[in-house]
């Protein structure tokens, strides 16, 4: 019997069969896919088969896993060297940042871009809470929608409090399976709970002493949106690190690095220090925003070169 994940909490699973019923699922053995040394052998969005154990068939046994379309991963935040999967099989990634409490840093959002362009899934980035915004933060948005809308990535303004952006985040979500991200405190379980509104998400406000949101979301879990598609909801993340990528290869995650890379005067040039590099030179000439360049080169030196 065909299935898709819909809850992953470590050894349980909650899988829907293709009659529309909900199972609690178990895995058969030990699955090894793609040569992946994950934490999460099965994710959220996987297609799996399954075996009822009952009669009652409330529970069934996970005995295969499906072909993936695709998938997301990150570092393990417990395990340096290990992969987490964070979705598989998805259309698109949605980011929910914020500018202000708290405030969602550059690094945190193209890191998550990043991930995304390695697995070619188009994202879109939500910038919510735009009812706390002064003009300060208001600034900051009009010149970061420019940006990344000038690099191929969609940018909405958004406030569950007052309704803003929230019928264009339908339509971006409508009929499809969307990976929805953020950092704790971003307001991305209030954003599902008006998106769903018979969803009733826990929520929680902005930790006072730290600054930081506090944790809502424990499991990764997939949502049937009313109005056609699914959202997958993770765990809110205070960093994301990247797996999976070599210095010589992050250049090519960077839209607007990448169409420069045959420009360059040396194939393997890392946009250092190299003479004749087309990159520098765009970032020196304002083609390439100097604050995204600021962010390759931290990435850059975050990646253990070693393991490749």
């Amino acid at each position: 019997m065909k299935a898709v994940v819909y809850k992953s909490t470590g050894s349980w699973y909650t899988v829907k069969d293709e009659s529309g019923n909900f199972h609690n699922a178990r895995m058969k053995g030990i699955f090894k896919i793609d040569e992946i040394t994950s934490t999460n052998p099965v994710a959220v969005g996987d297609e799996v088969d399954i075996d009822p154990e009952n009669e009652a068939e409330e529970t069934a046994i996970i005995t295969a896993i499906r072909e993936r379309r695709n998938y997301i991963n990150r570092q393990s935040p417990r395990l340096k060297h290990q992969h987490h999967i964070i979705a598989a099989n998805i259309d698109q990634s949605m980011l929910v940042a914020t500018l202000r409490e708290p405030k969602t840093s550059r690094g945190f959002i193209d890191r998550f871009l990043v991930a995304s362009e390695m697995y070619h899934v188009p994202s879109i980035l939500v910038f919510n809470k735009a009812d706390l915004y002064r003009s300060k933060e208001q600034e900051r948005f009009d010149e970061w929608k420019s940006m990344y809308e000038k690099i191929g990535y969609r940018v909405v303004m958004a406030s569950v409090i007052n309704g803003t952006g929230l019928s264009e985040i339908k339509n971006v979500l409508k009929n499809r399976i969307t990976l929805i991200s953020g950092h704790s405190g971003v307001g991305k379980s209030s954003l599902l709970n008006a998106l769903l509104p018979d969803l009733n998400l826990k929520t929680q406000d902005v930790s006072g002493w730290s600054g930081k949101g506090l944790h809502t979301t424990t499991f990764a879990e997939m949502f049937d949106l009313p109005f056609g598609g699914k959202v997958i909801d993770t765990p809110g993340m205070r960093e994301f690190g990247l797996v999976d990528v070599s210095r010589q290869e992050l250049s090519h995650y960077f839209p607007e690095m990448r169409e420069r890379l045959n420009e360059c005067q040396f194939n393997n040039c890392l946009h250092v220090n190299e003479p004749g590099c087309a990159v520098k030179n765009a970032v020196e000439e304002g083609s390439i925003d100097p604050g995204r360049f600021d962010s390759y080169l931290n990435i850059l030196d975050s990646i253990d070169e070693n393991r490749y």
